[in-house]
């Protein structure tokens, strides 16, 4: 499995400024305001974003958590939205990161958490997304 980065952090740039997602609003099934996508977490090997950093909760950015929810959770982009398949309490549960814990097993805990199926098993189809 390789090493997932924040895009940040790594030279690779979104080819389309049009389509960077980061700093878009992330609405839940429901409709709710979840948070703001903060950051993509990429697949260097393969240059795919596996999953949306969002960061949530907080006044004005400070206090604010940060969640990994899988890019397969993604249901539509919008011009301003990011609209996720689940609620606004389940992304405030999520497994909170855990420096101890190898990479491998807390992606699959997420994974599992939010029922998606994680990017390195057989079978696996990267997501399309309807605009």
């Amino acid at each position: 499995m390789t090493t997932l980065q924040p895009l940040k952090e790594t030279d690779q740039i979104v080819a389309d400024p049009a389509q960077d997602i980061r700093g878009r609003r992330v609405v839940d099934s429901d409709g709710s305001e979840v948070g703001t996508v903060a950051d993509l977490l990429v697949d260097a090997e393969e240059s795919r974003v596996r999953f949306l950093n969002v960061a949530h909760g907080g006044i004005l950015g400070f206090g604010a958590t940060s969640s990994f929810i899988p890019i397969d959770a993604v249901r539509e982009v919008t011009d301003d939205e990011v609209r996720i398949d689940t609620s606004k309490d389940r992304v405030s549960g999520a497994p909170r990161f855990d420096p101890e814990l190898a990479e491998r097993d807390y992606l699959e805990e997420v994974y599992g958490y939010y029922g998606h199926t994680p990017f390195w098993s057989p079978g696996y189809f990267y997501p399309g997304f309807p605009r």
